[in-house]
Order: structure tokens, then sequence, then C-alpha cells
């Protein structure tokens, strides 16, 4: 009997220890933009939008000490048969950086190469958006696509190469207004 107790209190935390954790990660803009007893003001400058994902600026300022932080914000609205859910992502401006120089890769590097197996090449924030392309040996070509949240397939999007460089366009035009 103490050996099946055990068991089932071993196999519970086995199992609590492995589960994933599905809570979304803020950035350091959001955890800025969630503290109490501020008055914060958010603004949010409309970029532009490719495909369905629109790509956006956003502004918190602390108006009692007048501290801003700002963040690259990504929307996609997700339509299904019964509804529509918006999917959104925000990137720290210490992020863009790195995901202009993931996209410009990708463009110069990556979409021009062959692979003669499956292959996937990614861009992951903080947070859990998602950047990147995949090989397909049976096609013999690159596709590219954006998650917008970590965990959620209804967030993808495939994009062209051409739609690529627009998305880079519109990000690089928003790290402009940072």
């Amino acid at each position: 009997m103490k050996k099946t107790i055990f068991t089932c209190i071993l196999i519970a935390f086995s199992l609590s220890i492995f589960a994933q954790n599905k809570e979304k990660e803020k950035t350091q803009a959001e955890q800025f933009s969630a503290q109490a007893g501020v008055l914060m003001e958010r603004q949010f400058f409309e970029i532009g939008k490719v495909k369905g994902l629109e790509v956006k600026v956003l502004k918190f300022k602390d108006l009692n000490s007048g501290i801003t932080k700002n963040s690259l914000r990504f929307e996609y609205a997700y339509k299904s048969s019964y509804s529509t859910d918006t999917k959104i992502a925000a990137l720290d401006v210490d992020e863009i950086d790195g995901l202009i120089k993931s996209i410009k890769n990708l463009q110069t590097n990556i979409f021009p190469s062959i692979k003669d197996v499956y292959t996937e090449v990614t861009f992951a924030s903080r947070t859990g958006f998602e950047a990147g392309a995949y090989f397909s040996v049976e096609k013999n070509k690159w596709t590219a696509y954006i998650q917008v949240e970590k965990y959620d397939r209804n967030s993808m999007l495939f994009l062209s190469p051409e739609d690529f460089g627009i998305l880079l366009s519109l990000i690089e035009q928003a790290q402009i207004k940072m």
C-alpha cells in the first residue's frame, strides 16, 4: 500500500515538473507599463501591414516621472469559422537589431540555398515571437513564416520572400520611430 501511494506521488510530482509552462512572457516595456501606483500613458503608432500582420510601435510613458519605454508590437487577427482572435507579440528595443539581422540573413544566405534534408532556421524573441523558414526537400524550396505567439499554431502565417522584404521594411521604419 505504501509503495502504491509513494508511486502515485512520484508520478504526480514528475508530471508537474515536466508540464509545459504556457504563461506568456512579458517584454521589459510591458513589465514597466504594469507598475502599480503610476499614471501610465500608452500610445500605439501604426507602421503598416503585411499579409494580415500589423506592425506597430507601442510607447509607454509614466506621466508621474516622465520615464518612457518602447516596444515593437505585432498583431495578427486569426479568423476561424466561429470567431476571430487577435494574436499579439511584442519585442523590446534591444531585440530589434537581432530580428533585422536575422531577416536579412534569411534573404541573403538562406533562401538562395538548397538543402539535402528538411531544415529549419528560426529567430525567437524573449516572448516567444518567432520568424524563420523551413526547407522542404519534396518541394525543393524554402517557406518563410512568422509565429506571433509561442505554442499557438493559429498565430502562424506564411510569407513569400517578397512579403518578408516588406516585413523587414516595416520593422526598420518602426525602429526609426522608437
